[in-house]
Order: structure tokens, then C-alpha cells, then sequence
């Protein structure tokens, strides 16, 4: 019994389209992911893959909140991500980190950003989580967990974190 090596329908399908358009549509894919690429190494975007604080201050929005906190009370036992990631998950971790850089980029590329920086509602409430993370044996009786409108830690402590 013989095999039939041949593409058949699919073979055909790829023949029947012009070499040049397959050229065209390889150069963009491959100019897209090189452009990633490059501006990826540009940002120094390993460094976002770490826990590493200095990796906050690669932005010059950054470098002021980042200088706060190395003066601050909370350097000696918190990182960045210590309260701005969730501590739910590895995966819901690099997905906030993900989704923050996805968003950080754009908006440095577009130049689309307020100065001073604000925290976004989504990030406002993962901070909250960390401080409960840390802070809630201490503050169960105020916390308000399941009230309607819980305590939100951020509104007395804002700063802390940082230095302010």
C-alpha cells in the first residue's frame, strides 16, 4: 500500500496564492514582530518580568512615586508588587503586570497619560487587597469586608507607601 504524500485540497489552497502576496504578508508579520521586539528590549522589558522596584523607575512618570517609597516606612518589607499585584495567583499576577504594561506602553508611546500619575480603579482595588493581605488580622474589626461600602484603606493611607 502506498502513501500519498501529496497536500491535496490544502496544498492547493496555498499554491493558488501569488508569491508575492506571501511575501508581503511575511514582511509585515515579521516587521511587527521585530518592532515588538525591539521595543521590548528598548523598555527593558525583562526587567518587568522581576519583582525589582528600579524596574518602576525605567519610566520618568515613575521616578518620583519610586524615590517616595525608597525614603518611605514600607522599603524595608514591601516591593512594588508586594501592593500592586494580586496575591491570589502567579497567573493573575503576570496578567495584571501584563495588562499594566500593555497599557503603560501605550499611553508613553502616545504620550496619553496625566501627570502626575493616578492609579486606575482596577489597580486601586488590588492595592486594597494587599493591604488586607498584610494588614487585616489588625484591622478586622474595621475593615468592613462585606459591608456595602467597605473600608478603603487608601483613602487615610494613600501615601504611605510611598512616602508622602
Amino acid at each position: 500500500m502506498s502513501v500519498n504524500l501529496r497536500w491535496g485540497k490544502v496544498g492547493s489552497y496555498f499554491s493558488a496564492i501569488p508569491f508575492a502576496a506571501w511575501l508581503v504578508l511575511f514582511g509585515l508579520g515579521g516587521g511587527v514582530f521585530g518592532l515588538g521586539a525591539f521595543t521590548f528590549d528598548y523598555a527593558h522589558g525583562t526587567a518587568y518580568l522581576s519583582d525589582d522596584p528600579r524596574a518602576c523607575a525605567n519610566c520618568h512618570v515613575m521616578r518620583e512615586v519610586y524615590e517616595g517609597w525608597y525614603k518611605a516606612s514600607h522599603r524595608a518589607v514591601a516591593a512594588c508588587n508586594d501592593c500592586h499585584a494580586p496575591h491570589s495567583s502567579f497567573l493573575a499576577k503576570y496578567a495584571l503586570k501584563g495588562l499594566n504594561g500593555f497599557n503603560h506602553s501605550k499611553a508613553f508611546t502616545l504620550n496619553d497619560f496625566p501627570e502626575p500619575i493616578r492609579i486606575t480603579a482596577l489597580n486601586r482595588a488590588v492595592t486594597q487587597e494587599s493591604c488586607l493581605f498584610c494588614h487585616g488580622e489588625m484591622v478586622t474589626l474595621i475593615a468592613r469586608e462585606d459591608a456595602k461600602s467597605p473600608t478603603d484603606c487608601l483613602s487615610c493611607h494613600a501615601g504611605v507607601g510611598h512616602g508622602k
